[in-house]
C-alpha cells in the first residue's frame, strides 16, 4: 500500500476494491507511527471499510465536499445521516420516506420538493452517499425522481453511516467555533495536519509558533514526508512548500485544467510587473479588486487563443470567478474587503507558450514552473 492510499480516498469500501483494501489492512503498520505519533489521526478497520479521519489544523473552504454546491446540500446530508440512525444493515427504504423526513426535519424553510432545484440537491446528496458507501439503490433511478418529483426509488442502508460522523470530546452546545470541538492544541500535531492537507503552510500572525516549530524541527519533517509519503519540504521567509515528487496524488497545480494555464500565465505577467506593483514585506501583493479583475480579463484578451473553448466563452464574470476561486483552492489568493491579495505561492510558479505555439492548436502547451518548484496539492478533508 502507499499512504497516499488513505489520503486520497474518503472511504475505502471492500466491495468497490478488494485488493486495495487488502492491501491497506495487511501493512497498515507501515504507517501507524505517521498516523499516530504524528497526525494523532483516528483510523478505523471495518469487516468491510478502511477510514482515516483526516481531521485538519485549520479548515479550508476546498476541503469540502467536491460534489456539493449549495449549504442546503449539507444539510440535507446531515438529515439523511440522522435518518439513517435507525436503519440496519440491509433494511430498505424508499425515497419518498427520506423526502418526507427532510420536509420535517429541515428548520431552514419549508422545503418544497415540487421545485427542481431542491431535487437536484437531494440527487447530488444521494449519490455522493451512494458513492461512498452508506446507501445501496435497489430499484429504480433518482434521475427521473429530478423530472419527476413523484417518482420513487428503493434503497437500503449499509450500516456505514454510523462512522461517518466524528464524535468529538466537548459538547457541541458549549462550542462557539470548530476550533473548540476540535480541542487540539498540540502544535506537533497541528503542523503535520496543515502540512499534509494544504497546498503551503504560511507564517500568519497568530500560528508564528507553529512556524517555529517547523524551522527548530525542519529535518526531522522532512525525514518524516519523505519516508511515508515521498513527499519534499521546501522551506522559505515566509512559506513551507510540500512538494509532490511522485503522480499518486491526484488533485494537483500544475494540471492539465484551463484555470492553471491561466495561472500559470498569470503569474508571469505579475513578475515582469513585481517593481510596480504594491508588495509587501510578507511577499503578498496587494491589488484592487477592480484593478485585478482588468488584469484578468487583458490576460484573455491577449492570450485567451491558447484556452480553453469553455474559459474563452465565459462571460467576464463567470471568467474571473472561476480563476479566483480556482486560485483560492491552492491558497495563492485571497480577499479581504475589496482588495485581492496575491499569495506567496504565486512567486514559485511561472508558464509561457513555447516559441513554435501555433495559436490554432490551442491544447498545446509548454509549463515552466520556476526555479525549485514542482507540484503542490489538494487533498480534501471531509
Amino acid at each position: 500500500m502507499r499512504f497516499t492510499d488513505l489520503l486520497e480516498n474518503y472511504i475505502i469500501l471492500k466491495d468497490n476494491d478488494k485488493e486495495l483494501y487488502y492491501d491497506i489492512k495487511d501493512n497498515i503498520n507501515d504507517y501507524m507511527n505517521m498516523i499516530k505519533e504524528y497526525l494523532s489521526y483516528k483510523l478505523i478497520i471495518k469487516d468491510n471499510f478502511i477510514k482515516l479521519e483526516k481531521v485538519p489544523a485549520n479548515p479550508q473552504g476546498f476541503m469540502g465536499i467536491k460534489e456539493f454546491d449549495s449549504i442546503k446540500e449539507y444539510v440535507f446530508f446531515m438529515i439523511l445521516l440522522i435518518f439513517l440512525e435507525d436503519k440496519n444493515n440491509e433494511e430498505q427504504f424508499i425515497l419518498s420516506n427520506l423526502t418526507e423526513y427532510i420536509k420535517q426535519n429541515y428548520s431552514e424553510e419549508k422545503i418544497d420538493w415540487t421545485k427542481q432545484k431542491n431535487r437536484r440537491c437531494l440527487i447530488n446528496v444521494i449519490k455522493f452517499a451512494i458513492d461512498i458507501g452508506i446507501i445501496k439503490r435497489n430499484d429504480g433511478d433518482e434521475e427521473l425522481y429530478s423530472k419527476d418529483e413523484t417518482r420513487d426509488v428503493l434503497y437500503e442502508s449499509t450500516g456505514i453511516s454510523r462512522y461517518i460522523l466524528r464524535s468529538f470530546d466537548n459538547e457541541l452546545d458549549n462550542a462557539n467555533s470548530y476550533k473548540d470541538l476540535l480541542n487540539e492544541e498540540n502544535t506537533k500535531y497541528n503542523v503535520y495536519r496543515n502540512l499534509l492537507l494544504n497546498p503551503v503552510v504560511y507564517n500568519k500572525i497568530g500560528v508564528e509558533h507553529e512556524y517555529d516549530y517547523i524551522v527548530r524541527n525542519k529535518n526531522e519533517i522532512k525525514d518524516v514526508f519523505e519516508e511515508n509519503l515521498e513527499w519534499d519540504i521546501h522551506l522559505y521567509k515566509n512559506a513551507i512548500i510540500p512538494i509532490i515528487t511522485n503522480n499518486e496524488v491526484k488533485d494537483v497545480f500544475p494540471n492539465k485544467k484551463g484555470e492553471s494555464s491561466v495561472v500559470l500565465l498569470l503569474s508571469k505577467i505579475i513578475r515582469e510587473n513585481i517593481s510596480n506593483l504594491n508588495l509587501k514585506e510578507d511577499d503578498i501583493i496587494y491589488f484592487e479588486k477592480e484593478e485585478f479583475n482588468k488584469l484578468l480579463l487583458d490576460l484573455r484578451k491577449e492570450n485567451g487563443h491558447g484556452f480553453t473553448k469553455t474559459l474563452r466563452e465565459y462571460s467576464d464574470e463567470l471568467y474571473i470567478h472561476t480563476i479566483k476561486e480556482y486560485m483560492k483552492s491552492f491558497s495563492m489568493l485571497d480577499i479581504k474587503d475589496n482588495l485581492v491579495l496575491i499569495l506567496p505561492l504565486m512567486g514559485k510558479i511561472i508558464g509561457d507558450y513555447p516559441k513554435d505555439y501555433k495559436e490554432k492548436i490551442n491544447e498545446y502547451r509548454y509549463y515552466d514552473r520556476g526555479n525549485g518548484s514542482a507540484s503542490c496539492r489538494i487533498l480534501r478533508a471531509f
